[in-house]
């Protein structure tokens, strides 16, 4: 039954998805946000942000906490912690599938669901997931005290990731598959500093192997094209995400990955009333400033779009 409608739903508990639920609810919409845990991946995989105005450096953990006190005293929103699965329209509303089959209905729809990390697809990968491999740095980095590690991912992301393990791991390597590692210069020279990373270009990965847990990388030399093994007891991928958009399908447009096509003014979809901000859509920098102000953008033409079907 829709005995209880809201104005808007916000799916996702990222730094999209809170900002949003701040500006709706200045606006006395009765919004629900729905989330599986805050922080999207600027808890998760940001372990030192520099670049948020007005913080200087904070962690990614002391930041989204700053966020979601931000939220937390904010009136005329509730929080439901679930995982979405589907999200379908009928005449005149929204409806919010969860994967426990509860139905919740909305006159308008954020979609704030981030980005999971995009998996190497390599033998050996599914097997030693929690047993020596890893996608998350901030939350698994501890385990690997004293442990040799291969970070997969030449990017920032990738760097961040072993500056990081340099308080943990006794060598680390960072192994890129191009020609150069792309992190900005500014994470590369912060890396040479400390003399225990060692970066590895022109690496594809082939294989990682174990008995219990990890215990060996074997990449392909691309310029000698030999076969290399790496005796390490850890494995952190950081190659990047994939957008969590399989929500939507039937309701928007995607591009080639798998990102939905919006209206860049307001973040609206080919569907009226159903917005998407962060990394789901197709917006090309991916950041949490961006982020916060896409949500910020589609709060408000959430609340237009609301009103004007109430009037």
């Amino acid at each position: 039954m829709k005995e209880n409608i809201y104005d808007i739903i916000i799916i996702g508990g990222g730094p999209a998805g809170i900002t949003a639920g701040i500006y709706v609810t200045r606006q006395r919409m009765k919004t629900l946000l729905i989330t599986k845990e805050y922080g999207g991946q600027m808890g998760k995989k940001a372990t030192e942000v520099c670049n948020y105005p007005g913080f200087g450096k904070i962690g990614g953990q002391k930041l989204i906490k700053k966020f979601v006190d931000h939220l937390d005293v904010q009136e005329f929103i509730e929080k439901k912690f679930a995982e979405v699965g589907k999200i379908e329209k009928d005449k005149e509303n929204f409806i919010v599938i969860t994967t426990e089959k509860e139905k919740i209905y909305a006159k308008s729809v954020i979609i704030a669901t981030g980005a999971d990390p995009r998996p190497l697809e390599v033998p050996g990968e599914k097997e030693f997931i929690g047993r020596g491999l890893s996608y998350c740095v901030t939350c698994d980095g501890p385990v690997f005290k004293n442990k040799d590690i291969v970070v997969i991912g030449g990017g920032n992301a990738g760097f961040e990731a072993a500056i990081f393990m340099v308080n943990y791991a006794d060598n680390i390597y960072i192994l890129e598959c191009g020609l150069k590692a792309m992190a900005d210069a500014e994470n590369q020279e912060e890396a040479k500093k400390f003399g225990k990373i060692e970066i590895i270009t022109n690496a594809e990965v082939k294989e990682i192997k174990g008995d219990k847990i990890v215990n060996a990388l074997v990449y392909e030399d691309l310029a000698t094209k030999k076969i290399k093994t790496l005796d390490i007891q850890g494995v952190f991928v950081e190659i990047g995400s994939q957008p969590a958009t399989a929500l939507a399908k039937g309701l928007v447009d995607f591009n080639e990955r798998d990102e939905i096509k919006v209206e860049f003014e307001t973040f609206q979809t080919k569907t009226s009333g159903l917005f998407a901000v962060g990394d789901v859509n197709v917006g090309k920098y991916k950041q949490i400033v961006t982020a916060a102000g896409e949500g910020c953008k589609a709060a408000l033409a959430a609340y237009e779009y609301v009103h004007k079907q109430k009037i």
